[in-house]
């Protein structure tokens, strides 16, 4: 699809997903909110979750620390099946992103949830940090033949091999994206320059899966060269639920964008090339060769003899010691320019 170009090593536009995730605390109304929101905010996409909880978690699976502070369920099963969205919702949701024109993208967690997202048309899967050695289900998202967003918080490198040589021959679009696994994560943990021990590793593109509470990570990481963007997002950081308090509004969401599209406006080329602004105060900034006094025709010139100033629409200064000892041929006053056609 058209959208994944995007995706594209070469292309320097930045694919933001807004990573609504479980912050619709299981209600559909809440979700459709957070579509309308991430398009107002200026995002690409936004992303769900999308789960069976008794595939994905068993009874008496603890909570997470933060989750622990976050919510009030007594176990991880609790607090997920709360959470749930049905197959219907997804598919209506997905419906409504079309209708906003937003693209719609939902993180599958088990086997019928990839074959759900499969069938309702998703233009990629991204998968968790959480899935990275799960093959059996990397092995059937693979199969799947879309392109793949994988995010290796919590991996070894060694762990990051195996699972992009199990896509290998299986899709032409990986893409990984640099995470650290924490909620919130400390911004000293974040070590962005992975970003770029991933892309020369694998020779892939490279996104940033962000859990920091702030925008400038995410920022940083695109003048580092990031494609995709991932960042939590929720319409109002203290309801109840794990994520909320880990994400961003929608104001500090778009002011992320905006940061992002203006960063991407000042990667420029790499060429370097002078403006048109730059070419006129080029002339005020720069200096030239002038007369320090008056200079009668047919003297030869000494350094005591000349000055350099403003402005630079005469000869160089770096010509300098070329005009020692040259004769002029006409005469030259107080602060005029020294000219080539002046000297023999």
């Amino acid at each position: 699809m058209e959208e994944i170009d995007k995706f594209n090593k070469d292309n320097c536009s930045c694919f933001i997903m807004a990573e609504a995730g479980v912050n619709h605390n299981g209600s559909l109304n809440l979700a459709k909110k957070l579509i309308d929101a991430a398009k107002e905010s200026g995002a690409d996409a936004v992303k769900f979750q999308t789960f069976k909880t008794e595939n994905l978690v068993t009874k008496n699976a603890e909570k997470a620390e933060y989750q622990k502070e976050t919510t009030t369920e007594n176990s991880q099963y609790e607090m997920i099946k709360k959470l749930e969205l049905s197959e219907d919702n997804f598919r209506e949701l997905a419906k409504y992103a079309d209708e906003k024109d937003i693209i719609f993208l939902s993180t599958p967690f088990d086997f019928e949830s990839v074959d759900l997202l499969d069938e309702i048309g998703v233009p990629a899967f991204k998968l968790g940090s959480g899935e990275l050695t799960n093959f059996p289900l990397l092995e059937h998202v693979a199969s799947k033949g879309r392109p793949v967003i994988l995010s290796t918080g919590m991996a070894t490198m060694d762990e990051i091999k195996e699972a992009v040589k199990l896509f290998e021959d299986k899709t032409n679009d990986l893409i990984l994206m640099h995470c650290v696994t924490s909620y919130p994560a400390k911004i000293d943990d974040i070590n962005l320059k992975v970003i770029e021990t991933l892309r020369s590793t694998f020779k892939l593109p490279v996104g940033f899966s962000d859990h920091t509470l702030g925008i400038e990570m995410p920022i940083a990481a695109v003048a580092l060269g990031s494609c995709v963007i991932e960042k939590h997002f929720t319409l109002n950081k203290n309801l109840d639920g794990p994520d909320h308090k880990a994400s961003l509004e929608p104001a500090d969401f778009k002011k992320m964008v905006l940061a992002i599209r203006n960063v991407e406006k000042g990667m420029g080329t790499g060429i370097k090339e002078l403006t048109i602004e730059e070419k006129e105060i080029k002339k005020i900034a720069r200096k030239s060769i002038v007369a320090r006094a008056n200079i009668p025709s047919e003297t030869v010139i000494t350094e005591e003899m000349l000055a350099i100033k403003r402005p630079g629409t005469g000869i160089e200064p770096k010509f300098l010691k070329s005009l020692i000892g040259k004769t002029t041929t006409s005469k030259i006053k107080k602060d005029d320019f020294l000219r080539w056609n002046l000297i023999k």
